[in-house]
C-alpha cells in the first residue's frame, strides 16, 4: 500500500493533516457520504491543484466544509436561523446548503459566483479537523471529473500519487455514491434542490413541513 495512506484511527492524524493543509497541501478524506479531496480555502495553490488533478473545469465551483454552525454564518449569509440549521435535520449531515457568500471569502475561490455551497459532514474526523483548523476547507469528490464517486480509497487509486495524504476509513457507512443532497437556500422563504443525494426525502420534508419553505 502507498506510503501516503494512513488509517483514520492513527494517533496525531489531525495534527498531521493540519500541517499538510497549512503548507498548501491536498488530502483525500472520508466524509459521511463519499470520499473527498480537501484543501484550505485560503490556499490558492492547493485549490488550483485540486482542479488540475481532477481535470475539473475551473468554472465549476467547489463546496466548503466547516466545523460548526457559527462558521456557516462567518462565511455565508444564511436564510435560516441557527436553530433551524442545527436541529439535527440539516447540519451536521449529508446535505450541502447554498447561501449568498460573505465578502470575507478570497476572490480566487469560486470567482464570479454569488453563492457558496457549505456543509458540515456528519463525520467526526471532518468535524475535528475543521474545528481545529478554525478555517474553511474546500471539499470536492475524490475522483476524476465525471467519473463515479468513491466509497472506498481503492476506487480513486489513480489520484493517490497526486495527493499528500490519503485518510482511509474503509468502506464508508453510506455505501452510496450519490453524495450529499444539495439545496439552494439563497432566497429567503424558498428552496431549490440542485441534487437529490443521500437523505433527500427526509431533508425535503423538513424544509417544507418544519421550515415552511416553498419550492
Amino acid at each position: 500500500m502507498s506510503t501516503n495512506v494512513v488509517s483514520v484511527n492513527e494517533i496525531d492524524l489531525i495534527d498531521r493533516c493540519i500541517s499538510i493543509l497549512k503548507n498548501d497541501g491536498v488530502i483525500a478524506v472520508p466524509t459521511d457520504t463519499i470520499y473527498g479531496l480537501a484543501a484550505l480555502v485560503h490556499s490558492e495553490q492547493a485549490i488550483h491543484r485540486i482542479y488540475e488533478m481532477k481535470g475539473r473545469s475551473f468554472t465549476k465551483p467547489l463546496a466548503m466544509a466547516v466545523g460548526n454552525i457559527d462558521d456557516v454564518f462567518t462565511w455565508s449569509k444564511p436564510t435560516l436561523s441557527k436553530e433551524q440549521l442545527a436541529s439535527g435535520n440539516l447540519l451536521p449531515g449529508p446535505v450541502t446548503l447554498m447561501f449568498e457568500r460573505q465578502s470575507s471569502l478570497p476572490s480566487y475561490f469560486n470567482p464570479n459566483v454569488t453563492n457558496i455551497a457549505i456543509r458540515i459532514p456528519d463525520c467526526q474526523f471532518m468535524i475535528d479537523l475543521a474545528q481545529r483548523l478554525k478555517q474553511p476547507i474546500a471539499l470536492t469528490s475524490a475522483n476524476i471529473s465525471n467519473e463515479p464517486s468513491s466509497v472506498c480509497i481503492e476506487e480513486f487509486k489513480s489520484l493517490w500519487s497526486q495527493v499528500d495524504l490519503v485518510v482511509d476509513a474503509g468502506l464508508l457507512a453510506s455505501n452510496d455514491r450519490r453524495g450529499s443532497t444539495i439545496v439552494d437556500l439563497s432566497r429567503k422563504g424558498y428552496f431549490q434542490v440542485q441534487r437529490q443525494g443521500i437523505g433527500y426525502e427526509r431533508i425535503l420534508r423538513y424544509l417544507q413541513e418544519e421550515c415552511h419553505l416553498q419550492e
